[in-house]
């Protein structure tokens, strides 16, 4: 079985080499180890050294010398958005309270679909809609950002 046992950030690998793509969720692409299927179906062993974000468009380098491209697997999320800046950042406020992973984006936050969650900030004035997208949320302070590459080592 091929392995892969790096990742290449977006634009850092050679992406036209690619043999092929695996589309993933957010909780797939967030793992050490973990056998998956390319989207054509071959199946291969993620090993990496250890846990990072994959990120759309990264590489990764497999066994035998080739390529194969991240994709981020569309998601049932809640767009939350406010009337003002201020309120926006209050529903952020409660939605970090809570721990929930969070896209944060200008104007608006994306967070996976939960009616519990949505009744919650319909009551605090939130604007919601529902769609279907990739979900990329902010890392944790002490996360690897996308691209496994950590901003600060403690």
């Amino acid at each position: 079985m091929l392995r892969a046992e790096r990742v290449e950030p977006a634009g850092r690998w050679p992406g036209e080499a690619a043999r092929g793509t695996v589309t993933l969720g957010y909780d797939d692409r967030h793992r050490r180890r973990l056998r998956l299927q390319s989207d054509a179906g071959e199946a291969f062993l993620l090993d990496l050294p250890r846990a990072g974000l994959l990120a759309e468009g990264d590489g990764l380098a497999l066994s035998d010398g080739t390529w194969l491209a991240v994709k981020a697997a569309p998601e049932p999320l809640i767009e939350v958005t406010a009337a003002s800046p201020e309120r926006l950042a209050r529903l952020a406020w409660h939605i970090g309270n809570r721990h929930l992973p969070a896209q944060i984006e200008h104007g608006r936050l994306l967070i996976r679909d939960d009616h519990v969650i949505a009744a919650m900030l319909e009551g605090l004035g939130a604007r919601l809609r529902r769609l279907d997208a990739p979900f990329s949320p902010e890392p944790g302070a002490y996360e690897p950002a996308p691209g496994g590459h950590r901003h600060h080592d403690h």
